[in-house]
């Protein structure tokens, strides 16, 4: 589990978050949503300890698996080796990786269906493919926790989807508590048990994504008009989406 408790944060006039208690436990993937600069990214690092709250306590294990936002290009690695510093935090300081981590590593790849990618260099792959060995890394520090960042922020609609579905089916193991940003409601709908909205005003509000994902409350969080769009097939997924005003039709 990963979570908080009667948390705040604020920096200078501008308050992030006030008295909030958020829990992600085991077997939940939990989606944080809010516009840009509301502080998504300011309260997964207050989850990780990476930034130190004003009040209140934080609860996680010692080692997490977190994707950040942006993978560092980790010149002249490659995929593997990428990976196996996934394994760092159980090495110690001047540990060196054994056939244990290598093995972990490769077992990572397969995971998340990379491992073609173990001996392609790091600074060389496109960015779908850095995502799955930045997820790779992540799996490899076998914390049962995964935080990522805006995991498929700059990655084209193809490698959105293969990473949303990469993230659902490791959802559906059940078997870690998994946490992510983004901006888009449908990436929680395609992947999320449970919202925090992150609204305008500094309120965070939290609960199952069917009663957090409407279009009044999308509407309060983006400041634009919010519509589900129903698919003509009846297997297929809503979509929320905004209600643009455009052009009209000549």
């Amino acid at each position: 589990m990963i979570g908080l408790t009667d948390a705040s944060l604020s920096f200078g006039a501008l308050r992030l978050f006030e008295g909030l208690t958020l829990g992600v436990p085991q077997g939940r993937t939990t989606a944080i949503l809010g516009p840009n600069g509301r502080g998504k990214t300011t309260l997964l690092r207050a989850m990780l300890g990476f930034q130190a709250l004003d009040r209140g306590h934080r609860h996680a294990p010692a080692i997490i698996g977190y994707v950040p936002q942006h993978g560092a290009s980790q010149a002249k690695l490659s995929g593997l080796e990428v990976v196996i510093m996934g394994r760092a935090a159980r090495l110690g300081l001047f540990g060196q990786p054994g056939p244990e981590d290598v093995t972990a590593a490769h077992g990572a790849l397969a995971q998340v269906g990379a491992e073609n990618l173990a001996e392609l260099r790091y600074d060389r792959m496109s960015g779908g493919q850095r995502q799955m060995i930045l997820i790779a890394r992540a799996l490899a520090t076998g914390s049962r926790v995964l935080v990522l960042d805006e995991p498929t922020s700059a990655l084209d609609l193809g490698n959105q989807s293969r990473t949303l579905s990469l993230i659902a089916s490791l959802g559906r193991i059940r078997d870690r508590a998994i946490l992510f940003s983004t901006h888009d409601p449908n990436h929680a709908l395609a992947v999320a048990d449970y919202v925090v909205l992150m609204m305008p005003g500094g309120a965070v509000l939290q609960g199952p994504v069917d009663r957090m994902i409407t279009p009044g409350l999308m509407a309060e969080l983006y400041g634009v008009p919010m519509q589900w769009v129903r698919p003509a097939d009846p297997s297929g997924r809503s979509a929320m989406l905004p209600a643009f005003t455009g052009k009209e039709a000549a």
